[in-house]
């Protein structure tokens, strides 16, 4: 999911915890209808550099909708910092949208609240079958085993943004493909005056999304086989310590970016500031700074050693946002419409096109509107490379409660405090205190 939705899921703990008991989002039949067949809500996520472009992108697209079916769409666009709570909050009242955006990461979570409409069989051949979809997009969709709880709309993967011209005047050839090899990069970097890494340490999504992948690379997880929190585990310990301490020890990110949270890694980046960027689809977000698609390239994110792959070369959390509905809905049918309008080959080529994002449709996604060269490095890295966040229903509990350890943990770097394996295991164990009773 988009990162730039930061610490907003701090609050959400005890709200997830109250709408898991509230199956049927509010309505008082717990079941939809179609009493409002000509018109729609649809709670649409933050994807562009703004609000205003989010509107300017989707308004087009929604008139087409209408024109086609005589169902007329309200938009609201929803920032991240406040869209899960947005959404709790329509599960325990009722009052919500037909059609929402979710980050993928929250499907399981979600799924647990009972609010929101299963994608059955049934429902997935109404638009066009789930075998339109790509397995890793399929995969953050909702716990194993139960019926999906959303439709994958954009996918997404992290990879590593390089300035062309700042790697030249440091003598470097190509990327680093290890970590080991973007310290010693950074080295280089840093001689000639400029910062290595941004990076977004006081946003807890992504900490949680690099942590995540660092533990991979470690063999480890935050979870046990059957979904119970396994935060102290000595292997997540190491993770977290590693990504840490490449402000701690390594020096490549800045001591003030425990401070951003709002993207300005990004600012930094595409303003030349610093070297590189780890980040989820990020060509559209340059563009619309002013950064040419000349000045940078775009490589896979480092691994410990050897080339990205599953399990220990792990390098990206599958990432990306999904499409709900709320069963709720009174216009259940017209709802369904409009899931299969905006995964449709056409709209998913409009849509991913402006956004920078990966069709998670397999014919679109073949289309040679992506085949460019960073576009090829995000869809190698989804087939090959990227494994879902845990699809638990206490996930949104562990991105708030680990997340914030992680912040805390950067907060410390910067301010000169010693980060050790001690320190990181008191951090994880805090957080795992904080996550609800199985």
């Amino acid at each position: 999911m988009r990162s730039i939705r930061a610490a907003a899921v701090g609050a959400v703990t005890m709200s997830l915890a109250l709408a898991a008991t509230a199956c049927g989002g509010g309505s008082s039949s717990g079941g939809g209808s179609n009493d409002s067949p000509k018109t729609l809500t649809y709670w649409a996520s933050n994807q562009g550099a703004s609000i205003a472009v989010d509107k300017k992108v989707l308004q087009p697209e929604l008139d087409k909708f209408e024109k086609q079916t005589g169902i007329k769409v309200k938009l609201e666009v929803v920032p991240w910092s406040d869209l899960l709570n947005r959404i709790l909050t329509a599960t325990t009242s009722g009052q919500g949208p037909d059609v929402l955006n979710i980050g993928n990461t929250w499907s399981a979570s979600l799924q647990a609240t009972g609010a929101l409409l299963p994608w059955d069989a049934k429902n997935f051949e109404k638009i066009g079958g789930k075998e339109r979809f790509v397995d890793s997009a399929l995969g953050s969709t909702g716990a194993q085993g139960k019926d999906p709880a959303a439709v994958p709309l954009y996918s997404m993967a992290y990879a590593l943004y390089y300035n062309k011209q700042i790697f030249a005047d440091a003598g470097i050839s190509k990327p680093p493909a290890t970590w080991d090899e973007l310290i010693a990069d950074g080295k280089k970097i840093k001689a000639k005056g400029k910062s290595v890494l941004g990076a977004e340490g006081a946003n807890v999504s992504e900490n949680i999304h690099h942590v995540f992948v660092f533990a991979k690379q470690h063999g480890a997880d935050f979870f046990t086989a059957d979904g119970k929190p396994d935060f102290t585990d000595p292997k997540v310990v190491d993770a977290v310590k590693q990504y840490v301490d490449l402000m701690a020890k390594d020096k490549v990110i800045p001591t003030g970016d425990a401070e951003y949270a709002q993207n300005q890694s990004v600012s930094d980046f595409a303003k030349g500031k610093q070297a590189m960027l780890l980040w989820q689809s990020a060509a559209a977000n340059l563009k619309s700074q002013g950064m040419s698609e000349d000045a940078y390239g775009i490589a896979p994110v480092p691994v410990q050693s050897g080339t990205p792959g599953t399990g220990a070369q792990t390098n990206s959390m599958v990432a990306g946002i999904n499409m709900a509905v709320f069963k709720n809905s009174h216009n259940l049918d017209g709802a369904t419409k409009f899931v299969k309008f905006m995964t449709s080959d056409e709209e998913q080529k409009v849509l991913n096109t402006a956004y920078s994002t990966v069709p998670p449709v397999k014919t679109a996604q073949e289309d040679a509107a992506f085949n460019s060269p960073d576009t090829a490095v995000l869809k190698q890295t989804l087939a090959t490379s990227a494994a879902a966040l845990p699809q638990v229903a206490a996930e949104s509990q562990f991105e708030t409660a680990v997340g914030t350890a992680v912040k805390e943990l950067f907060a410390d770097a910067a301010g000169g405090r010693a980060v050790t394996a001690d320190s990181v295991k008191a951090a994880l164990e805090k957080a795992q205190q904080q996550m609800p009773a199985a």
